[in-house]
């Protein structure tokens, strides 16, 4: 039996099956493609929510700010506090509307700027603050509903909602925002009411001497499609990861893929003719042929609905995937690959040789978006930086890819 100091240790065995690469490279040039792209003063706020869209919070966020974001966008409080915990001093704006009391001090106590969507939510945040003492009052972001139907006060009503705001204690508006709709459609007509809404709100505010320092409406696409867009800031998500949120604004930045996913072979078996392989024998050979078991499935999140209908990546060569994908592995054809061993990597998103595989590659597979895919990959998937790829962040596993 093994001591405890000769146990081998657990981050190296994680990545001996499957893990997600993130290339900071590619995530240094997407930034300061965007940044070029703004020009000053226009701010650059990086999205980071959700684990960084699947890539890894802190270790995005580190790596946007030395590549020249300057602010960072979360959806919840936890989101924000494991920023704050791991040393990230840069503004975080809180995107999602909080309402408890308990949060509310968190946001104070760990400097994170709340969203405001109502003005009883602005009276119970000051009325939850003042027993703090608060040294300075806490920055929050005004949002306005320009046609999303999501969050946001009336953006016909801004007046009545700055006015309400301002005057609060513990409380200072350090930001005008509102959220566009369909800024990815090939067709500007919603965008472009969205703004004149936006634009007339702002109006409203300069004639009354109450417009905030700071006004920012784009995401992504809008960032892309229209410099008018821009205003003091923009809120940029898919675009730093490296992918386009619609066919149309490809050619606007070289963007690079900052994701690739890969998983090694467990096992290499030869199958007669007639053989059905994996749950349900959706798939029967028809021929002899070689087949690799790969640990990976849609536990780790690979879509179910990709069985059958997939391709990986192997040596340079497209191999297909065979069978039901099960929950921690999938199966697939490499009978014209040569020379293959159990614990061969398996590339499913990324690029081999001259073959790319990309995450809208498997949203047009599933019917679904590409947000979706980047952020179905669950955390039993290491998140790994190659050295030369540091920037001087600290990923959460560096380093050469252990050994199987």
């Amino acid at each position: 039996m093994l001591s405890w100091d000769q146990t081998p240790s657990l981050g190296p065995m994680r990545c001996c099956r499957a893990w997600v690469e993130v290339d900071l490279d590619a995530l240094h040039h997407n930034v300061q493609q965007f940044r070029r792209h703004l020009g000053d003063p226009t701010q650059l706020m990086a999205v980071v929510k959700a684990d960084a869209y699947g890539h890894g919070a802190v270790m995005i966020a580190q790596a946007a700010l030395e590549a020249g974001a300057s602010w960072l966008g979360v959806a919840t409080v936890p989101e924000g506090i494991e920023l704050r915990t791991a040393g990230v001093q840069a503004p975080i704006l809180v995107m999602g509307a909080v309402n408890s009391p308990e949060e509310m001090r968190a946001m104070a106590r760990w400097q994170l700027r709340p969203t405001l969507v109502t003005p009883k939510q602005a009276l119970v945040f000051s009325e939850t603050l003042a027993p703090l003492h608060l040294a300075h009052p806490l920055e929050v972001h005004l949002k306005l509903d320009t046609g999303m139907s999501r969050l946001g006060f009336p953006a016909a009503e801004v007046v009545d909602f700055v006015q309400c705001v301002s005057p609060l204690p513990h409380l200072t508006i350090g930001g005008l925002y509102s959220h566009l709709a369909t800024a990815d459609s090939p067709d500007p007509t919603t965008m472009i009411q969205q703004q004149q809404r936006f634009q007339a709100a702002v109006a409203q505010l300069q004639t009354q001497n109450l417009l905030p320092p700071r006004l920012h409406l784009a995401n992504t696409a809008a960032t892309l499609a229209d410099p008018a867009l821009h205003y003091d800031m923009v809120r940029v998500g898919l675009g730093i990861y490296g992918l386009y949120p619609a066919p149309h604004l490809q050619g606007v930045l070289a963007l690079k893929p900052v994701m690739q996913v890969k998983a090694r072979i467990t096992l290499l078996k030869d199958l007669p003719a007639g053989t059905g392989v994996s749950y349900g024998h959706a798939y029967v050979t028809d021929r002899p042929l070689r087949m690799a078991v790969v640990g990976i499935g849609y536990a780790d999140g690979v879509p179910r609905i990709l069985s059958n209908r997939m391709n990986v990546m192997i040596k340079g060569q497209l191999a297909p995937q065979i069978g039901t994908i099960t929950m921690d592995q999938l199966m697939v054809d490499v009978t014209h690959i040569a020379d293959l061993q159990e614990g061969d990597v398996v590339t499913l998103l990324g690029q081999d040789g001259p073959h790319r595989i990309t995450a809208d590659d498997w949203a047009n597979l599933t019917q679904s978006i590409s947000w979706e895919i980047l952020c179905g990959f669950k955390h039993r998937l290491p998140r790994i930086a190659t050295e030369s790829s540091c920037h001087g962040v600290k990923p959460t596993v560096i380093g050469q890819i252990p050994p199987p």
